[in-house]
């Protein structure tokens, strides 16, 4: 399991960050997921990637953790500044930025914003996505090309 957390654990925190847009809840939803990934590996059949499997554990523990705070509507960005920046002119400049697509990003349907994030992420195919958030391959690229779409024109 040890491997398997070290090959996934940064898609997993990704995935989870893009969702929650804070990284204290992306950190714990993620060391949480590979913990339930340990109790149930037994379950794992590989009949998907341990990619999409894990997604999905991922996925389930963010609806559970949305319907826990439900009532408190809080939205978190992260408020990391990138490393090494040059200047601060620049850092600032690249936050905002960064704010910017993070906004963009947060504003999509939250299925429009996952299939986005996953196949943005370059680890998996429509037809994975398709089976992480339970559609078909057809709905997962259809859902990205709009996603896309509205992307684009924020960004113009």
């Amino acid at each position: 399991m040890d491997e398997i957390y070290k090959e996934y654990a940064d898609l997993i925190y990704k995935y989870l960050f893009s969702l929650s847009l804070n990284t204290h809840t992306a950190e714990e939803l993620t060391q949480e997921a590979f913990y339930r990934a340990i109790l149930s590996i037994d379950t794992y059949n590989g009949s998907c990637k341990m990619s999409t499997w894990l997604c999905q554990i991922a996925k389930h523990l963010w609806y559970q953790e949305l319907e826990k705070n439900r009532r408190r509507k809080t939205e978190v960005l992260d408020d990391s500044l990138p490393d090494g920046s040059p200047s601060i002119e620049s850092t600032v400049l690249a936050q905002q930025d960064k704010l910017s697509i993070y906004h963009l990003l947060h504003s999509l349907p939250d299925p429009m914003r996952e299939v986005m994030y996953l196949r943005l992420s370059g680890e998996l195919s429509y037809k994975e996505i398709g089976e992480v958030l339970n559609q078909s391959e057809t709905w997962a690229r259809v859902t990205f090309y709009r996603g896309k779409k509205t992307l684009m024109e924020g960004l113009e």
